[in-house]
């Protein structure tokens, strides 16, 4: 597949999708500019390349989808807002969209997916588009990933049903966890601080992920 794009896929449809999330209150340049450069019709099955700028989540393999892009892009200026943002750490590989748009702007991307078929086919697409600075593994995405810890953000693009108040440990003093949390029928995204002797805890809004599930599928 073209990884440049042509037609329906090409760089000035990718710049319709970015004045889209600009109308739509995405303000950070450097996540728009993230955006505009990602080429997300490689991060989708070749039929639905054609509907790859569309402000709209879409199915990928075994049951999973890729994000619309205004969430990727909410999610991406709510990392980037800590402004020591360098090492983050992803629960939910999927396609690999959203790590690559992280991987515009953050130094050091590490993504877990639990299916590993997803897990290679990221990291496949990874290497051909260059980017050094993501690492990914097959594994179960309540575990985080302690030998690289301590991590700057968290972002999980699977919602579980409860905060995985846990995977806290991971984080540095003052670093964030962002993730959707709920059931099938409602969710809420929410941005968790980690403080000296607690958290503090904010709701950005509503959202609809796939559940986050335990476990690893080879």
């Amino acid at each position: 597949m073209n990884s440049l794009g042509i037609g329906m896929t090409s760089a000035r449809t990718r710049q319709r999708m970015v004045d889209r999330l600009r109308d739509r209150g995405i303000i950070d340049e450097r996540v728009l500019e993230a955006m505009a450069q990602v080429p997300r019709h490689l991060f989708v099955d070749e039929a639905l390349a054609q509907r790859a700028y569309e402000d709209n989540a879409l199915p990928i393999k075994f049951g999973q989808t890729i994000s619309q892009p205004y969430v990727v892009a909410r999610m991406t200026e709510e990392v980037i807002k800590s402004q020591h943002a360098k090492k983050v750490l992803e629960l939910g590989t999927g396609s690999g969209y959203q790590a690559a748009v992280l991987g515009q702007l953050i130094d050091e991307v590490f993504s877990i997916e639990r299916i590993d078929k997803l897990t290679r086919s990221a990291r496949r697409l990874f290497i051909k588009l260059g980017y050094l600075n993501i690492r990914c593994k097959t594994g179960d995405g309540f575990q985080g990933w302690p030998s690289e810890a301590l991590f700057d953000v968290i972002i999980c693009t699977a919602a579980p049903e409860k905060i995985p108040f846990s995977l806290l440990d991971q984080l540095h003093v003052g670093g964030k966890m962002i993730l959707p949390v709920g059931d099938n029928k409602k969710q809420k995204l929410v941005a968790i601080v980690k403080e000296p002797h607690g958290y503090q805890e904010e709701v950005l809004g509503d959202v609809i992920f796939v559940p986050l599930l335990q476990g690893v599928v080879r």
